[in-house]
């Protein structure tokens, strides 16, 4: 595999009844839904944080960020941990199972689509055997709202 190949690859998982996409150099690991810890006063969509092998790392739900409705975590529900710079963070998610190659001339800017500054974490929507997969800036996402703390 070539670095444009990583490049190109992206952890696709699902909310509600979307898929999304997020740049699998990002990904350290996916778990399953543990224990997670509330932690007073955080953000509504900082719904705690999880002890992975002995690493606390705070978990944002992504329904709720998204501003959707919670939803009871089922048997598929999956908590893909990311590496930001330095920062260690978990992502609660309905489902993800697999990873997509989708090449630069399969994404529409998100431009196009969205009009509200708030969405600018959305990078572009990537098209894949007929399926379109909301493709996460997770900079943005993250840092957006970290630094507005």
């Amino acid at each position: 595999m070539n670095n444009s190949d990583a490049a190109n690859q992206y952890v696709v998982f699902k909310l509600r009844e979307e898929y999304y996409g997020i740049p699998i150099s990002y990904v350290k690991t996916l778990e399953k839904v543990t224990d997670i810890t509330r932690v007073p006063n955080a953000e509504e969509y900082v719904i705690g944080v999880m002890n992975l092998r002995g690493e606390v790392v705070p978990i944002i739900d992504l329904r709720l960020r998204f501003g959707f409705e919670a939803n009871e975590k089922s048997e598929d529900a999956r908590t893909i941990v990311l590496t930001l710079d330095d920062l260690v963070i978990g992502l609660s998610v309905d489902s993800s199972s697999e990873v997509l190659t989708i090449e630069d001339e399969d994404i529409d800017s998100a431009a196009k689509f969205i009009n509200s500054f708030e969405d600018d974490y959305i990078k572009g929507i990537g098209k894949v055997d007929g399926r379109m997969i909301i493709l996460i800036d997770i900079h943005k996402l993250v840092n957006n709202k970290l630094e507005a703390n």
